[in-house]
């Protein structure tokens, strides 16, 4: 706990100097708290964890951002060519895939913070890798090896039967995916509404509240908050035990019912709110954990995401499952993006 603290202290901190050196204004609404309302983006290149290819270090240089930055067009380009009409059929037993790029929006840039291009989204610990302890490594491998069964709708992922959104996009903590990456935010006194693009989650803060009973997990969690000067907290508890892991083509990490998540949103510009936050889960890792990144102003408007109406493939792929067992078939893996 003394850890987490100390995370979200240090957070406080950089995000009042940041305001502070750059003399931004945060807007206010008519009820006076600090105005966050409108539609954001959080699409990066930036993963959750550092890759091993950074050697550690958290911020690049904007040369070697511009070298990334363009193996990701070039590879967005190639894929948005035309697919060959002569090609030859897919490989039987492997997964052929389900979208093309066209419905592909996970970012072409590198996300920056503080005029710095980052590596990762985790700023802590140092070494921008999740803290796992032993006892949390096992129930992270579980999970993922239950994602590869397909006895019954109840085991595949959440994504896939519609529930809540693919990876960690709802939050908490909001972690980008490979499309659907716009946050809606509305305000009124009494709450702040977090409307993921993905499956409409839409996440209600109960502003200057206490969290329900433990007994009670919605999906999503329990979340409350306050304003701490131009700062909204958000802190959620009383996760749903469904929706402990947290897996994208990306970002993937583990969370137990007793994971709390911090929250901080800053506007540090008119087009950009600093959007920060601490894990705190004994229970799956060694110590709390951090991470920030940019929510930039988009100006679109969310339309409606409607996830196969109930996501009428399921029957079908339980189906399969049923026919490869008669046959004595292996499944194709399922895609960890899922």
């Amino acid at each position: 706990m003394k850890k987490a603290i100390l995370c979200i202290a240090t957070f406080l901190m950089m995000a009042n100097s940041f305001a502070a050196e750059t003399g931004y204004i945060t807007p206010r609404t008519e009820f006076g708290a600090p105005d966050f309302q409108g539609t954001w983006t959080i699409a990066t290149q930036t993963n959750l964890e550092r890759a091993e290819r950074f050697g550690g270090e958290l911020v690049i240089s904007e040369e070697e951002a511009i070298q990334i930055e363009a193996r990701v067009q070039a590879r967005n380009e190639a894929s948005n060519r035309p697919s060959d009409p002569n090609r030859e059929a897919p490989t039987t037993g492997r997964n052929v895939g389900g979208y093309n790029t066209f419905w592909m929006d996970p970012g072409e840039r590198l996300a920056v913070v503080n005029d710095e291009i980052r590596t990762s989204i985790l700023v802590d610990p140092e070494d921008g890798r999740l803290p796992y302890s032993e006892q949390g490594r096992t129930l992270f491998a579980a999970a993922m090896q239950q994602r590869q069964s397909y006895d019954g709708p109840e085991v595949r992922p959440l994504g896939e039967r519609c529930m809540v959104g693919f990876g960690s996009s709802g939050g908490p903590p909001k972690l980008p995916v490979l499309y659907n990456n716009l946050t809606q935010i509305v305000q009124t006194d009494s709450y702040v509404v977090l409307m993921a693009e993905m499956n409409h989650d839409a996440r209600i803060v109960r502003m200057n509240q206490d969290h329900q009973q433990p007994s009670l997990n919605p999906w999503l969690g329990d979340s409350v908050g306050y304003y701490e000067d131009d700062t909204l907290v958000v802190v959620t508890t009383n996760f749903h035990p469904q929706q402990s892991l947290r897996s994208s083509l990306e970002h993937r990490f583990y969370g137990s019912m007793e994971m709390e998540v911090t929250e901080r949103f800053t506007r540090t510009a008119e087009d950009t709110i600093l959007y920060q936050f601490t894990v705190d889960d004994p229970r799956v890792y060694s110590q709390p954990w951090s991470g920030e990144l940019p929510m930039n102003a988009n100006g679109e408007q969310v339309f409606e995401y409607a996830c196969h109406e109930g996501n009428y493939a399921l029957p079908g792929i339980l189906a399969g499952a049923r026919r490869a067992d008669s046959e004595g078939i292996d499944y194709a893996p399922t895609d960890p993006g899922q």
